[in-house]
């Protein structure tokens, strides 16, 4: 027995072995491509800074001055003391960049291994009066990032917003939400508006959260609560057969993006089930079939990205996972 259990062991440890060998390898690739690069923090810089200073960071920073407002609105804003405690507050929790600086660095290098046309951009950190709809922005090799709306899910300012939304309004969600933005810019859309077709983009988007952010949590990656991941785990065969059942997937119905796709407090079955249930639903299940279709093809990231919906979804042999 002892011999049995002593082989059994190294059984494991060589499968472990070579099936982590080749992750092992490219993450030490990942780790070697050089990245330069640069945070700047123009909250900082606005809101330490005097009526004086105004011309001066109008012209390094042209994007925030819009030319059609005129000085007194910024010096107005200067001296609004709620939007200076809230500056106060996001400095008290981002005080420096480090640890911000080590996250992009290690999701930009997973992204220009994927994407070698990637360019690093220039981040610039601000504050937007907690614009949850507006909190990454990319334009071209800048990204602006308002960590007003990361103090954490359960900070008074936020107390007036939605909880399926606060509830990702947090340190560890910055990644995720950059990784988002990112998914979009490289993941074509299609002009076909099957529900299938918008579950299988958002599936991508995720898939691709899975290449760039190997060391985050399922959940963050789609930002759902523990509770609601475990709920959706459970219950993705009942899912599906809901959405089988009512022939949702060739449906071009917008109503269905709105119960199923668009991040919600629960999603619309019209079954007892809803209120127990997370938002976005159809997105977690077009992850499934986006991986299940990566696993049973040997595809390429290019081709998975231009892959047309139904293509992906018949060749990806998807089956629900039993509980």
């Amino acid at each position: 027995m002892k011999n049995f259990l002593s082989l059994f062991i190294l059984i494991l440890f060589l499968a472990c072995f070579t099936n982590c060998k080749p992750d092992s390898k490219t993450s030490e690739e990942i780790g070697k491509i050089p990245i330069s690069l640069e945070i700047l923090r123009f909250d900082t810089l606005f809101w330490t800074a005097k009526i004086e200073d105004i011309p001066e960071l109008k012209r390094q920073y042209p994007a925030f001055f819009p030319q059609q407002y005129p000085d007194s609105l910024w010096i107005q804003k200067m001296q609004d003391t709620l939007q200076q405690q809230l500056y106060l507050e996001v400095f008290k929790k981002f005080p420096n960049e480090y640890k911000l600086d080590q996250d992009l660095e290690d999701l930009f290098q997973h992204i220009k291994y994927y994407f070698p046309q990637f360019i690093t951009p220039k981040v610039i950190i601000t504050t937007s009066e907690v614009d949850y709809r507006n909190k990454i922005i990319l334009s071209n090799e800048l990204l602006i990032l308002s960590l007003d709306n990361y103090l954490g899910n359960k900070h008074p300012y936020y107390e007036h917003i939605p909880n399926y939304i606060s509830q990702n309004m947090k340190e560890t969600q910055i990644t995720s939400d950059i990784a988002s933005v990112y998914a979009q810019k490289w993941i074509p859309r299609s002009r076909n508006r099957t529900f299938l077709e918008q579950m299988v983009y958002f599936g991508k988007t995720l898939y691709l959260k899975d290449l760039w952010l190997p060391n985050n949590l399922d959940s963050e990656k789609i930002g759902y609560t523990k509770d609601e991941f475990t709920w959706i785990e459970e219950n993705e065969k009942e899912v599906w057969r809901n959405f089988v059942e009512n022939e949702f997937m060739y449906s071009t119905n917008p109503k269905l993006v709105t119960r199923f796709i668009n991040p919600a407090p629960f999603s619309k079955f019209y079954l007892e089930i809803d209120n127990d249930s997370p938002g976005m639903v159809g997105r977690y299940i077009g992850w499934q079939i986006v991986r299940s279709y990566m696993k049973n093809n040997k595809s390429n990231i290019e081709k998975l990205l231009t892959l047309s919906a139904e293509e992906l979804f018949n060749q990806s042999k998807y089956k629900p996972k039993k509980q």
